[in-house]
């Protein structure tokens, strides 16, 4: 799909020839091009992430007005994060072979045409599958906006590159809001509308800023796709959300086909996955980005950061549910983390080249675990919405101050490959986060208390969290500009 929409972009999209700006003009252009660029791939990275967070505070209207149940209603959150793990390998890979450039625009346009279509879906399972369309389009912004990062930031890279989670940040802090604006004020539809002239916008804006991509010898342009590594990954993955919804049912589903059959699936996708991976002589994913010495150890922390993203996205659903807040009011909850996540990232990336990369990731994926944990308590004193939302804050500390540290500490081991492990670590963020949403939800649907059971919930999060702290040993150190 996002290789159609390349070649419409390559017909439509000639290179520009800045040479014909006058001679001011071009002086003033140049010296504001690079802010220009990172406003750019900013924007689109804060769009994708307030619409992985927007459609929580939506969840009890789609039951409602869709006649969902709640785990098909979750499935709004895990299907865009399904569609991000299956095509962001292959986004980063479309990188490479046809330039950053040309997939941050095709990216942009499909993503956007999507969000219209979501506005229109009259069942659940039309949004579903539309929201998986959405995160087709979404999967590019990452891979391409690190490239174009790279490419063009020099020495500065990795401080650009560390203020990325603070854009996550403001976006997953937006998202609630909106959503709970959008829900209380007008209609849920809206969370996806609200994409369309912003995607226009950041079209054109591309298609003047962002310099047209340079020809590369990357040994990307003489290989295939690896689509049988693909599909065997995205089995393994669907059959695991199939499996979980299944839970709905209570444990005794445990014993029923509708759990085993696709847990069986889910394993025998993943063997072969694994197989397949050793045998194949250009994997989607490199062996050694995924099991390598330090890539190793990178990857299961960015596993556990996609777990916090999960929780977080459902604490608006569990404000409500436990404490019988309103839209709104469980929306504006994540304002605190949000709020925590710009800060403590942006000083973390500030620094980071003197505290180099464990002790922030150790610190921070600490901080979150207790977080998580924390929110499983009942509030020692005053209103729920100041306890809930001094929890989340703790949570986005932790996140922020570990998230330039991880995302760097991946990329320096091979800057050459930044596209492909910029969507390597996304795509770990996702499978952590289908894990939390999937099974938190599918517990939720098979219980008559599901404050208490999502309260449970956090306390199964937080020692899952707790026990990758172990992990932060084998991440390797590294100070100062890679």
């Amino acid at each position: 799909m996002l290789q159609a929409v390349l070649r419409l972009v390559r017909r439509l999209n000639p290179r520009p020839d800045f040479r014909a700006c006058p001679a001011l003009s071009q002086r003033i252009f140049t010296k504001t091009r690079p802010y220009a660029i990172f406003a750019v791939v900013a924007t689109a990275l804060a769009m994708m992430s307030v619409d992985a967070t927007i459609v929580a505070t939506a969840l009890h209207a789609l039951q409602r007005d869709l006649d969902a149940p709640i785990t098909w209603a979750g499935w709004t959150i895990t299907a865009f994060a399904l569609g991000l793990v299956l095509v962001l390998p292959a986004a980063g890979w479309l990188s490479e072979r046809h330039g950053r450039r040309r997939v941050f625009l095709a990216s942009v346009g499909l993503f956007t045409f999507a969000s219209l279509c979501c506005g229109f879906a009259d069942n659940i399972y039309l949004l579903v599958a539309l929201r998986f369309v959405q995160a087709v389009g979404g999967a590019g912004f990452t891979p391409s906006a690190t490239g174009i990062i790279v490419e063009h930031f020099g020495a500065g890279r990795d401080k650009a590159l560390g203020l990325f989670e603070g854009l996550f940040a403001v976006g997953a802090m937006s998202g609630p809001i909106f959503g709970g604006l959008f829900v209380t004020y007008a209609s849920w539809r809206w969370i996806f509308w609200v994409n369309v002239p912003l995607g226009v916008l950041l079209v054109v804006l591309a298609l003047y800023f962002v310099p047209p991509d340079a020809p590369s010898g990357n040994r990307a342009q003489r290989q295939s796709l690896d689509l049988a590594g693909m599909l065997a990954l995205g089995g393994h993955v669907l059959g695991v959300m199939f499996a979980f919804n299944a839970l709905e049912g209570g444990f005794a589903a445990l014993l029923e086909p509708a759990f085993w059959l696709p847990a069986a699936a889910a394993l025998a996708a993943l063997a072969y996955f694994v197989v397949h991976t050793r045998a194949c002589a250009h994997p989607f994913i490199a062996v050694s980005f995924m099991v390598g010495a330090g890539y190793r150890q990178v990857n299961l922390v960015n596993v556990g950061g996609g777990v916090v993203e999960g929780v977080v996205a459902l604490i608006p659903l569990y404000a409500v549910t436990r404490y019988g807040l309103s839209a709104l009011e469980s929306g504006t909850l994540l304002t605190a983390q949000g709020a925590a996540v710009i800060v403590s990232s942006g000083l973390a990336a500030l620094a980071l080249r003197h505290t180099s990369y464990r002790w922030p990731i150790a610190v921070g994926l600490g901080a979150a675990a207790l977080g998580v944990g924390a929110l499983a308590l009942s509030p020692p004193g005053g209103s729920a919405w100041t306890w809930l939302a001094c929890c989340a804050a703790v949570v986005g500390f932790g996140a922020g101050i570990m998230s330039p540290a991880s995302r760097n500490a991946g990329l320096q081991l091979a800057p050459e490959s930044a596209p492909m492990l910029a969507a390597l670590r996304t795509m770990c963020f996702c499978i952590g986060s289908i894990a939390a949403v999937s099974l938190t939800t599918a517990l939720i649907a098979g219980s008559t208390n599901a404050g208490a059971v999502q309260a449970a919930a956090c306390v199964l999060w937080c020692v899952a969290l707790l026990a990758l702290l172990p992990a932060v040993r084998g991440i390797p150190e590294h100070r100062g500009a890679w």
